[in-house]
């Protein structure tokens, strides 16, 4: 707490004093006296007092919540989180608009990386339910090279109630966390994609009626959705299997604090066929993410054999669902057979980002 004191006379002839009406400030001024007087007679006398006043290090976040990981929350409060937004996604189909829980609040959006779902669902989510987005552009704060990502924290947290950010690098959303005062949202980082997940656990729920006891295949690149799942995997009880290439498996630290939670079974494996045989969910990504595309005519040979076509979904069995969390490359990691036929269903589990978001951004600011 920084203190600051200062003192300046004036003399006047005559005392015509009344209490000073001070306008409010942004700093925290815990003390304040100084007399409004009549300027109609001088010299005047004037004494002011002021002190302390808040410094610019960072304020210690107290009784807020960030949405950064899946698994920094309890089996039970996922689970309220999941049941909320089934319960507001009927709400919203219904045409029901007087739930305005965000009525009054804004969201900051902040965007590193391009996006097409995690911005139109955030911003038509959150307004939907009576609030207003902000849109901040990679261009618009550059953040980490015009302003440091520290102080795009604390400058948003005067601004905004609630910043949800799409960054490259996990540091970043961590940064973000430390030094905002309001709830950090992680719209997705190089290394998971938590609200991808909880759309995801929504869409299993309604396609499959349940979560538990469901056997989700994944075959590609183990990349930041895989470890989102396997956080998931950490609370609920699941059968996941990651098929990669050798060198393209998920962060092994990951892998193994989801197999020590001891609730799903995880199996990690090179081998696609194996991995989708009995799958309820075969599931894929791109095989060269955002900030991988100089990679990605090496990624198309390395990953051969990898493609989700008919032959692997009949492997999986009459009864499996395709899922992608997009954008997709057709006929790269998977068939135009596939991602457009019967079985898949990602243009529901694409959908499911608004409701998931929806209900994360109800828990973390109390609604």
């Amino acid at each position: 707490m920084a203190i600051l004191s200062f003192n300046f006379s004036v003399q006047s002839e005559r005392s015509s004093f009344f209490p000073a009406v001070l306008p409010s400030s942004s700093s925290s001024l815990s003390q304040i006296s100084c007399p409004r007087i009549s300027t109609s007679h001088f010299p005047l006398k004037i004494s002011c007092h002021v002190t302390s006043i808040e410094s610019a290090s960072v304020v210690e976040k107290t009784k807020v919540k960030d949405f950064i990981h899946i698994n920094d929350f309890d089996k039970e409060t996922i689970k309220k989180i999941l049941d909320r937004a089934i319960e507001v996604k009927e709400l919203i189909k219904s045409g029901e608009r007087t739930f305005q829980p965000f009525k009054g609040k804004t969201l900051a959006m902040v965007f590193a990386k391009p996006s097409l779902r995690t911005h139109v669902s955030f911003e038509t989510g959150f307004s939907l339910l009576g609030g207003h987005a902000v849109y901040l552009a990679p261009e618009d704060i550059q953040m980490g090279s015009r302003e440091e990502t520290r102080d795009v924290a604390r400058i948003l947290s005067r601004f905004t109630d609630i910043v949800m950010a799409r960054v490259f690098t996990h540091k970043d959303i961590l940064t973000l966390s430390k030094y905002a005062t309001v709830p950090i949202i992680n719209g997705l980082t190089d290394y998971n994609h938590p609200c991808q997940i909880m759309a995801d656990a929504i869409t299993l729920i309604e396609h499959l009626g349940r979560l538990e006891g469901s056997k989700v295949a994944y075959v590609g690149d183990g990349n930041n959705v895989v470890h989102s799942w396997l956080e998931l995997a950490s609370l609920f009880p699941i059968h996941f299997t990651c098929a990669t290439p050798k060198g393209f498996e998920p962060d092994a630290k990951t892998v193994a604090k989801a197999r020590q939670a001891g609730i799903s079974k995880i199996v990690i494996t090179n081998d696609p066929k194996e991995a989708v045989k009995g799958a309820d969910i075969v599931y894929t990504d791109v095989w060269a993410s955002m900030g991988q595309k100089e990679e990605a005519q090496k990624r198309r040979l390395m990953f051969k054999g990898f493609q989700v076509d008919q032959n692997l979904m009949d492997l999986a069995g009459s009864n499996a669902l395709f899922m992608h969390c997009l954008p997709a490359e057709k006929g790269v990691e998977v068939t135009e057979e596939v991602i457009e036929g019967p079985k898949s269903i990602i243009f529901a589990q694409a959908e499911n980002r608004l409701h998931a978001q929806n209900a994360i951004m109800l828990h973390v600011l109390g609604e």
